[in-house]
């Protein structure tokens, strides 16, 4: 059987746009048994991939979950301000005015800005992790940066990818190296050696005192 390059395309978006098992166990928190009683009900109707395995349009679960749906919100520009400590908030309030007249002279209308002070090599950080979400959630169609290393002082290029994979482009006002980038790094290094070692140190004397305990 042929089928036409329309139609092959056709239905490989139709699955791009569903659910799999492992998606749906992992942020709605349903088994594979579930999806498959529901089906088993008629009340859940699989697609298949040309591998045979399963996928699932996101309105059925949440229609079955009662789960309502709220009004779309429209994705929006999103600057993302940061600097690695308190003592740089003259320089981080001056970088939050550069992102506004940036996006003011581009024509963004809808933008906000996102800003923290934490260091470019933590991973955990909060508001960070907030513009992640944002992006998986749809709320970001741009993001914009004043330097790279303002996102991520090691690894920009894996956040690239992943907004890129939403859709996302990322926006960098200066591809140069601020004036205090070098100073900056250095303190991003001792505050990553600093954690490492705190880490080191302290498995080696909780070990100590369980070989203490023993004896």
């Amino acid at each position: 059987m042929t089928i036409s390059v329309q139609k092959y395309i056709f239905y490989h978006k139709v699955l791009l746009m569903l659910i799999t098992i492992k998606y749906i166990r992992d942020y709605y928190s349903l088994s594979r048994i579930s999806l498959i009683n529901w089906e088993k009900q008629g009340l859940l109707k699989p697609y298949y991939t040309p591998g045979g395995r399963r996928r699932y349009k996101r309105e059925d679960i949440e229609h079955l979950l009662g789960i309502k749906k709220e009004s779309p919100v429209k994705p929006a520009v999103v600057c993302y301000a940061r600097v690695s400590t308190a003592k740089q908030k003259d320089y981080l309030d001056n970088q939050m005015q550069r992102l506004k007249s940036y996006c003011k002279a581009k024509g963004y209308r809808d933008y906000h800005i996102i800003s923290e002070i934490a260091s470019g090599v933590n991973e955990n950080r909060r508001e960070l992790r907030t513009l992640l979400n944002m992006a998986k959630r749809g709320e970001v169609s741009k993001v914009v940066i004043e330097y790279e290393d303002r996102l991520a002082r090691f690894g920009y290029e894996y956040l690239k990818a992943y907004f890129n994979s939403f859709g996302i482009d990322i926006e960098v006002i200066n591809g140069n190296e601020h004036e205090d980038a070098q100073k900056e790094l250095a303190e991003d290094l001792i505050a990553m050696v600093t954690s490492f070692a705190a880490r080191i140190y302290g498995k080696r004397g909780g070990r100590k005192i369980k070989h203490e305990q023993k004896n």
